[in-house]
């Protein structure tokens, strides 16, 4: 039990940061829905969570209850801001599998710090907190002063087992969870979404693979055609958003649709981010649903099970496997997990140079060209090419646009405040670029080739929409073949866990 001395000395401060970190939620965009609306089990996990959270801290400012107690709020309070900038750009709420961008936030800044919002709630209770926190070092005694050390010892662990007992009791409840973010955020609260999310992240795993034992054929290696996957960053047709756009921004993309085996829209699981989300979808064939908690970032643990994908599948039927993704390898463990995988050769940004960028990243055009000398080698093995371009990605509104790009992009410009749409386009006419060189590169080749190219996600423009609608969250792709043309195939919607059977039926490993 908690010595009462201790409780009355720390009690005061816990109790009223417990009721703060509730009204912060009040911050959150979207907003839970209010505490008594929540199922019973949400309040003791949230209680449970805070007095651990206030437990830590009281250990590690030595014994201060209200400077613990202000340290746990900002804890809080840095996952309010980072959620509501998430959703702002992202349309998702933060959950638990979120927390490792704040390490890449510091490793990979450009990335992530420039979708931080800072507002006059945000600079208002960060003031608060400072003030908060001279405060109580400045004044505050320390409990072991007044108490020493043993009954503290004893009143801290008191706190913590109690608290402890209370996550365990809303725990045994058994909280439903959707998996639809924003909906479990409104229903269980901040604590409780994050907690369940964690908890679920846990469990066991079982999946059935859709590349076990598959009835691939029986062609020989120089029978079967060069595969060229493109996953190209933020790839979709933006010309319904606002139709002044040339025509022409992607007229490759539209001739090669017109005599491709298949294309149309992709149903992806991201939305403005989060590429390994459709891009596991796509090598694994797994849906969104049927990886379950694990959708959101799947290269933690699904993508370490073992199981057969396209990689594997390519290399056991006598394909060379190459990975080419403009950036560093270790973004995602990927130089890790896509060894495990199957890919025999990663190349990173490291085999580019400067003169290789177009804008802050790695041209489209230069990874066209070192996929054209993959498929130019003296290895008498079919080539499959995953390529993951960059040159696209944002944060789009740290980019400057030319007065000349209002006549090259649109017919009529847009509404004001449409800086980052005009950007997108720039770097959206260099991947229509670059598919017509693989395209004529396959052409040429004396190896049949198939070329499978989709978009992971629409771009983050959150002021464009605002301006012009937002798009539905659905990319495009299409399959073509160098030798099989087909005059004006319907556009056929698929969902991207779908799209790596169709493209091994399209190369004729798989019967159609």
């Amino acid at each position: 039990m908690v010595p009462d001395a201790f409780w009355w000395a720390s009690a005061p401060a816990l109790c009223v940061g417990l009721a703060v970190s509730l009204l912060m939620e009040l911050l959150l965009v979207p907003a839970p829905n209010p505490v008594w609306q929540r199922p019973a089990g949400t309040w003791a996990v949230h209680a449970g969570l805070w007095g651990l959270l206030y437990s830590l801290m009281l250990l590690i400012v030595v014994w201060r209850p209200w400077l613990a107690a202000v340290l746990s709020l900002t804890v809080v309070m840095a996952v309010v801001v980072v959620n509501n900038a998430k959703f702002s750009s992202l349309r998702e709420p933060f959950i638990v599998h979120d927390f490792e961008y704040f390490t890449d936030a510091i490793r990979y800044p450009r990335l992530y710090l420039p979708f931080l919002r800072v507002n006059a709630t945000v600079i208002a209770v960060s003031v608060a907190v400072i003030s908060a926190l001279v405060g109580a070092v400045w004044w505050e005694p320390t409990l072991v002063s007044r108490f020493s050390l043993t009954p503290s010892v004893k009143g801290l662990l008191g706190i913590a087992m109690g608290s402890g007992g209370l996550l365990a009791l809303g725990n045994a409840a058994r909280l439903p969870v959707s998996y639809t973010p924003t909906v479990d955020l409104r229903h269980l609260g901040l604590l409780t979404s994050l907690w369940r999310y964690a908890v679920e992240a846990r469990r066991p795993v079982r999946l059935v693979s859709p590349f076990s034992n598959l009835p691939l054929t029986h062609r020989t290696g120089a029978e079967r055609p060069h595969i060229v996957v493109v996953q190209s960053e933020s790839f979709f047709d933006p010309r319904a958003l606002w139709p002044e756009i040339h025509a022409d921004t992607l007229a490759t993309f539209d001739a090669t649709c017109a005599e491709s085996l298949a294309h149309g829209p992709l149903r992806v699981p991201a939305w403005g981010a989060n590429t390994v989300r459709t891009e596991f979808s796509f090598l694994s064939g797994l849906s969104a649903a049927a990886q379950g908690v694990h959708q959101f970032q799947p290269y933690h643990r699904l993508a370490r099970l073992g199981l057969p994908q396209l990689v594997s599948t390519l290399r056991e039927a006598g394909y060379r496997t190459i990975c080419i993704h403009p950036y560093l390898a270790s973004f995602y463990g990927r130089d890790r997990i896509f060894a495990d995988f199957g890919f025999e050769t990663f190349i990173d940004v490291r085999a580019f140079s400067r003169a290789d960028y177009a804008g802050p990243y790695v041209g489209d055009l230069a990874v066209a060209d070192k996929i054209q000398k993959m498929l130019q080698d003296d290895d008498q093995r079919p080539v499959f090419v995953f390529a993951i371009t960059m040159e696209n990605h944002g944060p789009l509104h740290l980019e400057q646009g030319l007065p000349t790009e209002m006549t090259t992009c649109y017919q009529t410009p847009p509404p004001a405040g449409c800086t980052d749409l005009t950007i997108y386009l720039r770097h959206l006419r260099n991947a229509d670029r670059m598919l017509k060189a693989l395209r004529t590169h396959l052409d040429d080749s004396a190896r049949p080739g198939c070329l499978c190219w989709y978009g992971d996600h629409v771009p983050i423009m959150p002021q464009v929409y605002a301006a012009l609608g937002a798009p539905d969250g659905r990319t495009h792709y299409c399959l073509w073949r160098s030798d099989q043309r087909r005059r004006d195939a319907d556009a056929a919607e698929i969902g991207v866990e779908d799209l790596a059977l169709q493209l091994c039926v399209v190369a004729g490993l798989l019967p159609g």
